[in-house]
């Protein structure tokens, strides 16, 4: 078991490398996203230099990026502590990728997707949560903390045996967004303008 589980991890990690917005992009002629706006290969950044069709696609990738290594592991039967080393791995892929020189971007959807395997009620949730706070204040990174913050709660009203997992993938996220906080304290911090 022990060999499988490590098996995961780097496959989760090597899943999560592969960057959908820098190949998205260069295949559409598009910037790359880690030299535009805000400098993340992520899907609010693509937001800014092309369209919602465009961004969407991203977004779906980098969800799938998390779900599909967790789901994997899941069925191969994983314990549930495991399990959030897979979707930590899912997401250092994403954040520090190794096909791209290891700059990545934040996560956000990536995490996101390793949290969907415990229930779509779940997923629901911290969508609803993330576009409530886009809505309200117009900060993506600002919807992003928040979301994984309560990410835990949510977890232990729905499914407490995955406390601990979400509890590692929420600080990395938080960890992965310092300098937004530092951006948001200071005032800083740019805004989506698209509407969502």
């Amino acid at each position: 078991m022990l060999i499988l589980t490590l098996a995961m991890i780097i496959a989760a990690y090597l899943i999560g490398s592969i960057s959908s917005a820098i190949l998205i992009c260069k295949a559409l002629g598009l910037p790359d996203p880690r030299t535009f706006g805000s400098k993340n290969p992520g899907a609010t950044n693509v937001l800014r230099i092309s369209n919602k069709m465009v961004a969407l696609t991203v977004l779906m990738l980098d969800v799938l990026k998390g779900t599909i290594p967790v789901w994997g592991a899941y069925f191969l039967a994983v314990e549930p502590l495991y399990l959030g080393f897979v979707g930590v791995a899912a997401c250092l892929g994403h954040m520090y990728p190794v096909f791209f020189g290891f700059k990545g971007g934040k996560a956000v959807a990536t995490a996101l997707g390793t949290l969907l395997p415990i229930g779509f009620t779940l997923g629901a949730l911290l969508m609803a949560t993330w576009l409530a706070v886009v809505k309200v204040t117009k900060y993506s990174s600002l919807a992003a903390i928040i979301t994984v913050s309560l990410a835990p709660i949510y977890v232990y009203l729905l499914k407490p045996l995955y406390v601990y997992p979400t509890l590692m993938l929420s600080a990395l996220i938080i960890f992965r967004h310092r300098a937004n906080i530092a951006r948001l304290l200071t005032g800083t911090e740019s805004k989506i303008t698209h509407k969502i």
